[in-house]
């Protein structure tokens, strides 16, 4: 009875591990800070918000029930925020805000075929560190100081280090495409539910959304 029990465990857990597959996927994000006003203000500075590139890096496993149901986890480091872009007399000047997230996202996924994965699900990410890049344009931005603009770079750092929460939540969903053997095509679009601003003052909110575009491999 022993070797019955242990070949049927052996036999279960392979059959389970069958199921299993682990990979790595990177890619482009495009992200945008979307507030409830019109105008937004961090650290003094007011401007209107415009979206940001920057790139997503990770892993994930996947469990198949059957051939058309599987979970899905993930864990990705992503440069999201956005931008706000102010324009004084003879300078334009661009705030580049880089939140640098780990992201954990997990969706229920449908295989329409055999290549193409549907999937839907929630997220949740934490703050590693915000970095803020000032960029001028215009005719009067060689005038422009250098030390000022470091320092007010470190500034609105702090700002947003202060103001922002540092754990969001939100849900996503997307698809992808086997291409070949283990490499597959992937799209996806986040939105933010959790109003960023730790403490905001008449009704004032802030939510991110993001869409990435990147490739993968799943080993077998």
């Amino acid at each position: 009875m022993k070797k019955i029990l242990l070949a049927s465990a052996i036999a279960l857990f392979a059959g389970l591990n069958a199921q299993t597959t682990f990979g790595v996927k990177a890619g482009y994000a495009l992200s945008k800070l979307n507030s409830n006003e019109n105008d937004v203000e961090f650290g003094g500075i007011e401007g209107g918000l415009k979206s940001k590139s920057g790139f997503y890096v990770g892993g994930l496993v996947e469990h198949k029930f059957n051939n058309k149901f599987a979970i899905q986890g993930e864990l990705e480091y992503a440069n999201l925020g956005g931008k706000a872009e102010v324009a004084l007399p003879g300078i334009t000047i661009t705030e580049k805000m880089n939140l640098n997230r780990i992201i954990i996202p997990v969706s229920a996924r449908y295989y329409a075929t055999p290549e193409l994965g549907i999937y839907a699900g929630p997220y949740v990410s934490f703050r590693t560190n915000n970095k803020v890049k000032f960029e001028m344009s215009g005719p009067n931005a060689v005038m422009t100081n250098p030390a000022g603009i470091k320092e007010g770079e470190r500034y609105v750092e702090k700002f947003l280090d202060d103001s922002l929460k540092s754990t969001d939540f939100g849900l996503f969903f997307g698809a992808d495409y086997k291409v070949y053997k283990g490499l597959f095509v992937d799209a996806r679009y986040s939105f933010g539910l959790t109003n960023m601003i730790k403490n905001p003052v008449d009704g004032e909110k802030l939510k991110m959304n993001f869409f990435q575009l990147g490739l993968g491999y799943k080993f077998k």
